[in-house]
């Protein structure tokens, strides 16, 4: 492993990115690699690593440990195994108070989905990193290939049922309008020009549409700055003080909008984790159609 000589310079930018993560509502969400290498800063974290499983044994962040994020994504469902979530949670050696960062190298969809889900299930203290791997390599912090050993705990997974909505809340929430919906799809699914492979297509009538990579900065993978996600909400119409509800294909994009309006000091937010591939398949669902923006 290579050690963490952290040079003068480094450790000025991550004053800097600090300060800029600090600009947020949440904070405390967000972690930068320079912080996160500064010397014995890991230690106060477990780091999970999202990637697939051969790029993480190529190279990861010092100390950090596997989640298997397409296993996760296959078998959160409805949310009630709380049996089998206390055993693979407690498999990576997570309490309900670990200290949890975790990073992908696919703008933080994959890493975001893991956050939700352990947030869902009890975990209190989850934050992304900023950037994910790509941020990590650009930085040219230290890097290993080792995989640390890990000590399973008895982890007792209590579901957040505050955190995650149905289809049934969606349907009643909607003669009224009490819930905002967001819907983190691309705008051709939005509009029912992309189909995917469901029965059908279009939208949740009153659904408001902003595309969950727009609150990514392409080229860094790094969460766009407070004021570039303020406009972007503000352009969608969507409502930080609102109660508000997530949703893409199957949990993840949407995961990854539910993280960006809590950055950005939503307090209610729930991620309607079956999204389409429920709702756009059941016969009991309203489907519109909106045109192009």
């Amino acid at each position: 492993m290579t050690k963490l000589a952290i040079p003068m310079t480094v450790l000025t930018l991550a004053i800097s990115f600090e300060g800029r993560a600090a600009e947020y509502p949440r904070p405390e969400l967000l972690t930068e690699p320079a912080a996160l290498a500064q010397k014995d800063a890991g230690q106060g974290f477990v780091i999970l690593d999202a990637r697939a499983k051969a790029q993480y044994e190529a190279g990861h962040v010092p100390g950090a440990r596997w989640v298997d994020h397409a296993e996760w994504a296959n078998s959160f469902g409805d949310g009630k195994d709380a049996g089998v979530w206390s055993k693979r949670i407690g498999s990576i050696g997570l309490t309900a108070d670990s200290r949890v960062v975790v990073y992908d190298d696919n703008q933080a969809k994959d890493a975001a989905r893991v956050w939700w889900i352990l947030r869902y299930w009890g975990v209190k203290d989850v934050r992304l990193l900023n950037g994910g791997w790509v941020g990590w390599e650009k930085g040219k912090y230290p890097t290993e290939r080792a995989e640390p050993a890990i000590k399973f705990s008895a982890f007792k997974a209590v579901a957040a049922p505050e955190r995650m909505a149905t289809k049934d809340e969606l349907l009643k929430s909607l003669p009224g309008g009490t819930l905002q919906i967001v819907d983190a799809r691309s705008e051709g699914e939005f509009c029912g020009v992309d189909t995917l492979k469901n029965k059908r297509a279009g939208a949740i009538p009153g659904a408001k549409q902003l595309e969950w990579v727009d609150l990514i900065e392409k080229d860094s993978q790094r969460f766009k700055s407070p004021t570039e996600l303020k406009k972007l909400f503000d352009g969608a119409g969507i409502k930080l003080d609102r109660s508000t509800v997530t949703h893409c294909q199957s949990g993840g994009r949407a995961s990854v909008m539910a993280y960006g309006l809590e950055l950005m000091g939503a307090k209610d937010v729930r991620n309607y984790y079956r999204s389409w591939s429920e709702w756009g398949n059941a016969d009991d669902t309203p489907v519109v159609k909106p045109n192009k923006k």
